[in-house]
């Protein structure tokens, strides 16, 4: 978009600075510090365990931990015996008797003795066995409190919790229940904060959490480490863009690159000018693009993913270079270069509104979440915020924003984001007057706000991309590269299933996809003939990406599937009529087959068979699947198929792979015969041999295993 000159950046950049900020973690502890003093706790030393037997390949886990969970897993889907017949057989109990006689009396309200148990369960430390101490006798007390006896309930808080010097703030709230005993929550204080009796149930649940794994085995433990191993096959997964109810546990997961966008489906060509900017509607229903060409289009997306034109807006004195959807998808903005921000109803494609500023010229535009508000960047670099009426209700003036920027606003509508120089972004906290700055080492050319507002994506002169964590502090995530910038302003954007996908444009005419948490690059894909302006993910439909170029087009991009609803109608498959029944790998073998050949060795044939099961196959499924993407462009006249090859029956004469009959071929006649002598006739090195012999002629099952090495050798990919 905009060509400038080699010693003069693009307007519109942002530097990040390279320095990583870590982030902190901001974790609570179950209960508040206490005024008295813990420091005299001393951890129990932990009791010998002798030899520890590891199980698994890798040697990273104990056996004894894997039964255990296995247990529990048992006991938790209701295989109770078998579940005991795992601790009989394998000597390895779930949990110590010490621990099952602790879980009882917390279910039997045995308070005092559950208390004394705790201190004989090894590995816990003081500081565990005073807090859950502390569970126990507060459950204790709110019971006695519900059974109407005072005096005990008030016995037991002074005598028993509050010597424990847990929590001083804790205690008085507890008192303050004495006063209240009907309502057990004292004035201003919620029962959410724990002032009520709880179920004996949910009280073990509570310490379940705050005893070591060790000693209590986490309810469902081997469940959640299942569904961690799959969510993180999912997550590696590098195509992973489509939503699965459900992922096997007998195989590992892998998705392959038909998930991902990669095929032209539709060319839109009704810009007369360079295509500079894209945005699809949050329903996915509209795509808006915005042009050098000063207008605007409104393309409705139908429900098989085809564009078509809805409304042409009329009316910019200069190139368009930004759209933006309101948040019910009802209204849209454009802002022309340095001119001025209009409004449009998408339903009429009427202009319902002119912002501007005399004297000076709007860059950029966004809504607030509510779509009450419209905020723009100025050319005297201030950012204004408008009602839609057009009044002016505020301008932070200053050094807020360049001539060329993007312009974002975070999902709570508190901050604003735009480049306020050419190498640093601000994230302007408006209602808090409160700034944040991100600095790069390169000039931003554009940015990109997550959906989730929790990640900020920049793209920079130096042809690299950065993603970077703006939740709470700034934080420096990945960068992506391969990509071709040098003069104009290329942008980026989120994009697939849970924006696992991160999509550019580029000026060498590709589009390219990387994987957002691994940052390798998925794919490029060709087909503008000039620079790749802007790219947008459909936010509803993963499957659909639309890119803008300086060649005049919008192309929109599916999935690289021959379907019969996409094919012309000269390329429409027939149904098949005739009743196949069910497909299995020796199903053949039930038809009748009028060239086959009887081996004389039965014994022999099924061991080499049983030897070439075994084997790697010969194509593999990536060179399937890129054959069926070449065939699928030249099914729809997108490309040609030019097909070749030779007669390659013998082994000596093979030099090229064949798509079919590979060493084989049919016979008319199934004798051949010379001189008055009749043999078999010769049906290729994969059966026979050539020479007129009769014991050549003979059927050998060992040529298969030739073939196929043969094969394997010279097969190249398609």
């Amino acid at each position: 978009m905009g060509g400038v000159e080699d010693d003069e950046p693009p307007s519109k950049r942002v530097k990040v600075s390279s320095g990583k900020l870590e982030g902190h973690s901001n974790g609570t502890s179950l209960r508040e510090p206490s005024s008295c003093s813990l420091s005299d706790s001393m951890a129990r030393p932990l009791a010998s365990e002798g030899e520890v037997e590891i199980a698994g390949s890798k040697g990273v886990f104990k056996k004894v931990e894997l039964v255990r969970i296995i247990a529990e897993a048992l006991y938790s889907l209701g295989y109770k015996n078998t579940g005991a017949q795992l601790e009989e057989e394998s000597g390895i109990p779930l949990h110590p008797s010490v621990v099952k006689l602790f879980t009882q009396q917390i279910l039997d309200g045995n308070w005092d003795e559950s208390v004394a148990t705790l201190h004989k369960i090894i590995l816990l430390d003081e500081t565990i066995i005073k807090l859950a101490s502390s569970l126990i006798l507060e459950q204790k007390f709110f019971e006695l409190l519900d059974e109407g006896k005072i005096m005990d309930a008030l016995k037991t808080l002074r005598t028993e919790i509050a010597p424990l010097c847990i929590n001083n703030n804790r205690v008085r709230d507890l008192s303050s229940c004495i006063v209240y005993p009907s309502q057990h929550a004292p004035i201003g204080i919620s029962a959410e904060d724990g002032m009520r009796v709880k179920s004996r149930p949910k009280l073990l649940e509570e310490l379940q959490k705050l005893l070591p794994p060790t000693v209590i085995i986490p309810e469902g433990r081997l469940i959640h480490l299942v569904e961690q191993a799959l969510d993180l096959q999912r997550d590696a997964c590098l195509f992973h863009n489509s939503v699965v109810e459900e992922m096997s546990l007998l195989t590992d997961h892998q998705c392959g690159r038909d998930h991902i966008p990669s095929h032209t489906l539709q060319i839109l060509q009704e810009h007369t000018d360079e295509v500079w900017f894209l945005q699809f509607s949050h329903n996915g229903r509209y795509l808006a693009s915005s042009s050098k060409d000063r207008s605007a289009i409104i393309w409705e997306i139908d429900a098989h993913g085809r564009g078509s034109l809805k409304h042409r807006l009329s009316g910019h004195q200069k190139p368009v270079c930004f759209v933006s959807w309101s948040p019910d998808d009802q209204q849209l903005l454009t802002c022309g270069v340095e001119e001025a921000v209009r409004r449009w109803d998408v339903s009429s494609g009427e202009c319902l509104y002119v912002y501007q500023k005399v004297g000076l010229g709007l860059v950029s535009c966004a809504w607030s979440p509510d779509g009450k508000l419209i905020f723009s960047g100025i050319t005297d670099k201030s950012i204004c915020k408008w009602d839609l009426g057009g009044k002016e209700l505020e301008c932070w003036k200053g050094q807020r924003t360049v001539s060329i920027s993007d312009l974002g606003v975070t999902n709570d509508g508190k901050q604003i984001i735009t480049v306020c120089r050419d190498n640093a972004i601000l994230l302007l906290d408006w209602e808090a007057r409160a700034e944040k700055l991100i600095e790069e080492d390169q000039i931003v050319t554009s940015f990109s706000l997550s959906k989730d507002s929790k990640f900020l994506l920049v793209s920079l002169w130096n042809q690299e991309i950065h993603l970077w964590n703006v939740e709470g502090g700034v934080r420096l995530v990945a960068k992506y590269k391969g990509h071709a910038r040098s003069r104009f302003v290329v942008r980026s954007c989120f994009g697939g299933l849970e924006q696992a996908f991160i999509a550019s444009g580029s000026e060498d005419s590709q589009v390219y996809i990387w994987h957002r948490g691994s940052g390798k690059l998925v794919g490029s894909l060709p087909g503008h003939t000039g620079s790749v302006n802007s790219v947008c993910w459909n936010p509803v439909n993963h499957h659909m990406l639309a890119s803008a170029s300086d060649d005049r087009t919008i192309r929109i991009w599916g999935l690289n599937k021959l379907s019969p609803k996409r094919l012309p109608n000269h390329l429409h498959y027939r149904p098949l009529r005739r009743h196949l029944g069910k497909w299995a790998v020796d199903s053949w073998k039930s038809n009748k087959a009028l060239q086959l050949f009887e081996y004389p060795n039965e014994v022999e044939l099924e061991s080499v068979l049983k030897t070439i099961e075994a084997f790697p196959p010969i194509v593999f499924t990536d060179e399937v699947r890129s054959l069926e993407e070449k065939l699928a462009d030249a099914a729809l006249g997108n490309a040609f198929l030019l097909q070749g090859g030779v007669c390659a029956e013998s082994f000596k004469e093979f030099s090229v792979g064949r798509m079919a009959g590979q060493f084989a071929k049919s016979r008319s006649d199934p004798l051949e015969e010379k001189n008055g002598v009749k043999l078999s006739s010769y049906k290729g090195d994969n059966i026979n041999g050539d020479a007129f012999n009769e014991k050549l002629r003979i059927p050998d099952p060992q040529r298969m295993i030739r073939a196929y090495c043969e094969a394997a050798g010279n097969s190249e990919p398609s």
